[in-house]
Formats: C-alpha cells, sequence, structure tokens
C-alpha cells in the first residue's frame, strides 16, 4: 500500500467548502425554479421560513430569509403547494445541500385567488376596511380627480358622465398604468401626488372590467395602503357589478362601473335645478298662506273687545289687581306670623341647648347614676360576703381536721408522702406517723393483725 500524501488530506470543513463553491458556480443550479409541497414550516422570530419542499418522490431542505419573504403576497404554511425559485447550496457546517429561495408563488389553480384572501383578511385584521374611518364625499366638489387609463373607456365613460351632471366641476386626469408589473406603483404614485397638489376634492380611482390576472393591480398592498392614507376622498371604480378588488373595500364609497362612479361623485344639475324650482314653489306657497293667516288674524285683532273698548278692557284689569293686592296683603301677614311662631319654637329650643342647661342635667344624670352604682356594690358586696361564709362553713364541716377532732388521726408512710389505708401498705418494723388533732406521733409497727369486717 502506498503511503498518504498529506498535501491531499482535506478536512471535513475544506471538503464541504468545495463542494459548496462547485454548486454556486453551476449555472443551473444557481437560479432554478422547483415545485413541491410544503412541509415541515417554522416561521423564526427572525423572520426566517425553513420548510422542507417535496413531491411524490424526494425532498429538499429549504429556506427563505427575510429580506425575501417580505415581499411575498401571500403566506405559506403546512401542505402549500408552491414553485419557488432560488439557489442550491451547502450548508458548511452539516454538510447538507439546501435550497435557498429568493422568490415563492402559489402553484395551481386559483393561487391569485389564495392571494386575494390572504391579504384581504390580513388587511381587515389592521382596520382598513372598517366603516367608522370612511370619509364622506363632499356634496358639490369644484375638482374631481381620475386616476384611471388614459386610453381605455372607462375614462371616456367618467367624463362624459361628469360633463353631463354636473358641467360646472373641472375634472383633472392623472394617466397611470392599469394592468401589468408597473401598474401597482404607477396608481400608488398618482394617488400619493393628487394628494400632494391638494386639487381635488374627491378621486375616481379604477378601470374597466377584465380578469382577476388583468384586475391585480387593484389587488396590490401597496395600492390599497395608498387609498387608506389618501386624505382626499376615494371612489373605487374596478370593474362591473360582479368584480371585487381590495381597493373596493379599502375606498371610502364603491361604485360598481366607472360610469356609476362618476354619477357618485357628482350630483345631477338637472336634478338640482328641479329641487330648486321644487323648493321655489313651496317656498311661494308657504309665504301666500302665512300672509292669508297674518290678514285674518289682523282682521280678528281689529274685532276684539280690547282694541273696540279699550276703557272697559283696562277697568276689569284694574279690578283683578285690587283683588290681587289683597290676596297678598294677607298672605304677608299669614307668612309674618308663621314666621313669628317659628322664631318663638326656635328660642325655646335654644334654651334647651344653651350649654349651662345641659351642664347641670348632666351633673344631675351623674349624681343619680354614682347613687346607683353604690346601691348596687353594696348589694353585690353582701351577696358575695354571705356566699362566702356560707362555702367557709361547708369547707369547715369537711375538714379533716375537724374529724380528727373527734377522735380520729391519720397514719402516713415515714416521708409522710403517702397515706395508710391498709395493712398491705406496712410491714412489721416500719416507721409511721401519726397525726392527731394538736401534732404528729412517731411510731413504728410492732405487730399486724387482720380483722374482717365486712360483717358489721
Amino acid at each position: 500500500m502506498k503511503p498518504v500524501d498529506q498535501q491531499h488530506v482535506l478536512s471535513i470543513k475544506d471538503l464541504n467548502r468545495y463542494i459548496r463553491m462547485k454548486m454556486e458556480s453551476d449555472k443551473r443550479l444557481s437560479d432554478v425554479w422547483i415545485r413541491g409541497e410544503i412541509s415541515n414550516f417554522t416561521h423564526h422570530s427572525s423572520g426566517h421560513m425553513y420548510f422542507t419542499l417535496k413531491d411524490e418522490g424526494s425532498r429538499i431542505r429549504a429556506i427563505m430569509f427575510a429580506a425575501h419573504n417580505q415581499r411575498l403576497p401571500f403566506i405559506p404554511k403546512e401542505g402549500s403547494r408552491v414553485i419557488a425559485r432560488g439557489n442550491v447550496s451547502v450548508y458548511e457546517r452539516d454538510g447538507q445541500y439546501q435550497f435557498y429561495a429568493t422568490h415563492m408563488q402559489p402553484d395551481g389553480i386559483g393561487s391569485l385567488y389564495l392571494a386575494y384572501e390572504q391579504l384581504k383578511k390580513k388587511l381587515e385584521g389592521e382596520g382598513l376596511f372598517a366603516a367608522e374611518r370612511k370619509r364622506p364625499i363632499p356634496l358639490f366638489p369644484r375638482t374631481v380627480g381620475v386616476i384611471t387609463s388614459p386610453t381605455g373607456a372607462a375614462v371616456r365613460d367618467i367624463m362624459i358622465t361628469i360633463k353631463r351632471r354636473f358641467p360646472q366641476a373641472r375634472t383633472v386626469l392623472y394617466p397611470v398604468l392599469v394592468q401589468g408589473k408597473g401598474a401597482a406603483p404607477s396608481i400608488v404614485k398618482a394617488i400619493r401626488a393628487m394628494n400632494e397638489l391638494a386639487e381635488a376634492d374627491v378621486l375616481i380611482v379604477g378601470r374597466g372590467g377584465g380578469s382577476l390576472e388583468e384586475l391585480w393591480a387593484f389587488n396590490e398592498e401597496a395600492v390599497a395602503r395608498a387609498v387608506y392614507e389618501s386624505e382626499i376622498p376615494v371612489i373605487s371604480a374596478v370593474g362591473h357589478e360582479t368584480d371585487f378588488t381590495i381597493t373596493d373595500f379599502v375606498a371610502d364609497l364603491r361604485a360598481a362601473t366607472p360610469t356609476a362612479a362618476a354619477e357618485l361623485a357628482v350630483p345631477s344639475s338637472a336634478e338640482l335645478k328641479e329641487r330648486i324650482h321644487q323648493r321655489r314653489r313651496q317656498l311661494e306657497q308657504g309665504l301666500q298662506q302665512r300672509l292669508r293667516r297674518s290678514r285674518e288674524r289682523l282682521i280678528s285683532l281689529q274685532r276684539s273687545p280690547a282694541l273696540v273698548h279699550p276703557r272697559r278692557y283696562m277697568l276689569q284689569h284694574a279690578e283683578r289687581l285690587d283683588m290681587l293686592k289683597v290676596q297678598l296683603k294677607g298672605a304677608l301677614q299669614t307668612t309674618i306670623s308663621q314666621n313669628r311662631q317659628k322664631q318663638t319654637a326656635l328660642k325655646h329650643g335654644l334654651i334647651r341647648l344653651n350649654p349651662q342647661v345641659q351642664v347641670e342635667i348632666a351633673a344631675r344624670r351623674r349624681d343619680n347614676a354614682h347613687r346607683q352604682l353604690s346601691t348596687a356594690m353594696q348589694a353585690v358586696m353582701r351577696d358575695k360576703l354571705q356566699q362566702l361564709q356560707s362555702e367557709i362553713r361547708h369547707l369547715d364541716a369537711l375538714s379533716p381536721l375537724k374529724v380528727m377532732s373527734r377522735g380520729y388521726s391519720l397514719v402516713y408512710d415515714e416521708q409522710e408522702r403517702k397515706l395508710i389505708k391498709s395493712l398491705k401498705d406496712v410491714q412489721p418494723g416500719d416507721m409511721v406517723n401519726v397525726k392527731v388533732s394538736d401534732g404528729r406521733l412517731q411510731c413504728q409497727v410492732w405487730g399486724m393483725k387482720e380483722e374482717d369486717n365486712r360483717g358489721e
């Protein structure tokens, strides 16, 4: 066996780096599209997405960094089928090759609709569709801003409708792309420019009908946020009756068609003129009725007794005035009498509440309480003294000394710890102490005789 050439021995790190450089230098692997189903999906707190792409026969680990996935028009999730673009390389630490995705889109029919629904749910959660934030459209706009394609049928319908309904209004057209890759930035730029110029009182943003792909510019998040941030009220006019875009939900008012948007943006001059004529007729009729009522009232006043016989009318009021004077005088006298009675009652009340009187009353109450307390204490002392004397007599009757005075004695052991009650408690020769009524006897047991007292 030939000796190993140490110069040709590679470390694992060097080998993995070599393989990575080989893969990254391969044109085919540096920009490749792949189709697969997402599994093991993890959206890391750093913003990076880690997942596996698999099909029926194989699988590959994949990563999409936050700088790329922030632009995704949809939210990837477990089980989603996608088409991804990126490059294949080796993660040197683990020696494992993986796919680094830079772009991704849903795969299959309904992918745009999925992105549409996800963006709609996201913006609705942020409050961009809330009804309370929508602003009213001005009733009589002086200038209407139109943001649409300058060559489509929509702009022609809008201009003709505004000119026919309200020729006093000025129309400002800001031409934009309404389809294709640059449509969304073009619309966003136009909305912001119209707000900076501040010439229009209301904006119409839209285009004619089309497929979901053709209307997609009005489903872009950037367009929706530009409409939301607009200080000028926006009328959305995208598509036909059944077409709804994200812009329709964000706008302050949604029109079914561009023509309907123009009708909502300006009032009808003919209708206004007819309304003015109607109000004029109503005003004339009202003035005539008021004049007729005023004339009838004047005739009625001219016939009233106050104007026909003013002196008689004045005498009636003079008589009523005299009656009121009498009633007022009586009421004053009654009030004065009631006030005097109240004053007298208050005076008596103040006398009762005089501090000196209160002190005297308190002193009398104190003396009475003292006498009652002394009497009660003496009665209690007598009762307790009698009870004590009774208890003393009872204890004296039960005292052992009382018993011993009648000739009885108590016998204890030598240490006087135990009372001798039976012959079993002593032995011949034991010393005992005998307690009598006037002292103690120290004795020794010389003999013991058992007696049977059960027959007594």
